[in-house]
């Protein structure tokens, strides 16, 4: 492709106030009306204390922070994407940077709360109105880790060395739901000190992640996966409060480690995966592995009788390459073995709950999309600052999974970018007449099917009882 006119006959200018960047912003944030965030938020966020007028219309200025991330902001600075254009003539009560700066800094440790409530509120509003979860009814996943986000500036609340030498981090804390037939949603979020440990407060987060999943429609079997770091007898019983089952990854420690060395060799399944997989110890790709069950191991026996749990032990094990292979008494050659258990209490199969069990890394997905929208970066000095932006990017995330939902069968399972560049950053011009608008929009936009079927869903009239 080249350009069909020569240098000198090509001109620009920035005049033109009926056009418009993001005309996908006008049936996302309709379906954010339609699910009550303006109003949650009204009814929730108390910032009456505030200085400087910070806590008033907090529904407009959470709205605006929402369509900026929506729009692709990933700094309080790239909120201003909302004002150019016919943006004003298309949404009222845009607020600039620099307030919704001043709004996010009025926080404190129990607005951040407030925040919560709202979004949990909103994702069992969106899961009601869109097709967000289906199966929810029969099997879903709450899948709970942990991240660290890099961040600069020595005046930075909250950012400490951690787990990485030499580098400053904050440590949020996620948890997502998903059913066999759908992308992860987010249920909740937490944002962390550096140094936080990643099991600290785990029995809390986990009820409250469980009970947002099941305001969220997650009424039949609800199975909580989680890493090694999650594997203590808090979180076990904050499952079986909740009535839902478990399926945590267990490191060898000296107790499983002798009931894995004692499984018989013809206890061993053969399983092949379709796809190849990376080691979590090695990140080498696998495509052969073993399966055995232990079904009656008992964890947390030094502990107090009540807080004894009795469950499967089943026990993934992997060839180690770079280890030579050790010779016996006869002669014969050993292969050596890499082992990786997870305790469980789910009615599977052993082949498929370890099968769901490695599915557990789909939350990988969902931190990597953070790093690549609104947590590029945690754009504030303030601790609660920070942690309410955490809460509304996965607001956002939510919001734009529903919009996919909604829009078709491949943009309910698309990346959050793809959305973006098929569904929101869509041009347009925009002409009135008689008091109504019309959006007209680019000739043969490749995804003008999904982004109709996306606006006449969310314009129809509410369905009645």
């Amino acid at each position: 492709m080249q350009s069909s006119h020569a240098a000198s006959a090509v001109s620009a200018a920035f005049d033109d106030a009926n056009l418009v960047a993001y005309a996908g912003l006008v049936p996302v944030m309709r379906l954010a009306e339609r699910c009550g965030l303006a109003r949650l938020t009204a009814e929730k966020v108390k910032l009456g204390g505030a200085k400087n007028g910070a806590g008033a219309a907090a529904d407009a200025k959470v709205t605006s922070i929402v369509a900026g991330m929506a729009a692709g902001a990933d700094s309080i600075d790239g909120l201003d994407v909302l004002r150019h254009g016919a943006m004003p003539v298309l949404f009222d009560r845009i607020r600039a940077p620099s307030t919704l700066g001043t709004f996010l800094r009025a926080f404190t440790h129990g607005h951040a709360l407030q925040l919560h409530a709202v979004q949990r509120r909103f994702l069992g509003a969106l899961a009601a109105h869109t097709p967000l979860l289906p199966g929810a009814g029969e099997t879903a996943f709450i899948d709970v880790d942990s991240t660290h986000k890099r961040v600069y500036g020595h005046t930075k609340q909250g950012a400490e060395y951690g787990r990485f030498k030499g580098i400053r981090t904050l440590h949020p804390l996620l948890a997502t739901i998903c059913t066999p037939a759908s992308r992860p949603v987010i249920a909740t979020v937490r944002l962390r000190r550096g140094k936080a440990a990643d099991s600290r407060g785990a029995p809390k987060f986990v009820s409250e992640a469980l009970a947002t999943a099941a305001e969220a429609g997650c009424t039949g079997l609800r199975i909580l996966r989680a890493d090694s770091q999650f594997y203590n007898a808090g979180v076990i019983a904050a499952c079986r409060r909740a009535g839902a089952r478990f399926s945590i990854t267990c490191g060898m420690n000296p107790s499983i480690k002798r009931a894995v060395l004692a499984i018989p060799d013809e206890a061993w399944q053969q399983i092949t995966y379709p796809t190849a997989v990376p080691d979590p110890e090695t990140g080498e790709l696998i495509s052969d592995a073993e399966v055995a069950e232990i079904p009656q191991y008992t964890a947390f026996a030094s502990r107090k009788k009540v807080e004894r749990v009795t469950a499967r032990l089943i026990v993934r094990r992997v060839r180690d390459l770079a280890k030579p292979a050790t010779v016996g008494e006869q002669g014969e050659l050993f292969p050596v073995w890499r082992y990786h258990p997870f305790f469980t209490d789910t009615p599977a199969q052993t082949l498929q709950a370890e099968r769901e069990h490695r599915h557990h890394a789909v939350v990988e997905q969902v931190i990597a999309d953070s790093k690549a929208s609104a947590l590029a970066h945690l754009p504030s000095g303030h601790f609660h600052a920070n942690a309410a932006w955490l809460t509304l990017w996965a607001m956002t995330y939510n919001l734009l999974r529903a919009a996919g939902a909604l829009a078709s069968a491949f943009h309910a399972k698309a990346a959050t970018a793809t959305l973006r560049a098929h569904l929101v950053r869509v041009p347009a011009r925009i002409a009135r007449s008689a008091r109504r608008i019309t959006l007209y929009l680019p000739l043969n936009w490749r995804w003008q099917h999904a982004w109709t079927q996306l606006f006449v869903t969310v314009h129809a009239p509410p369905e009645t009882a």
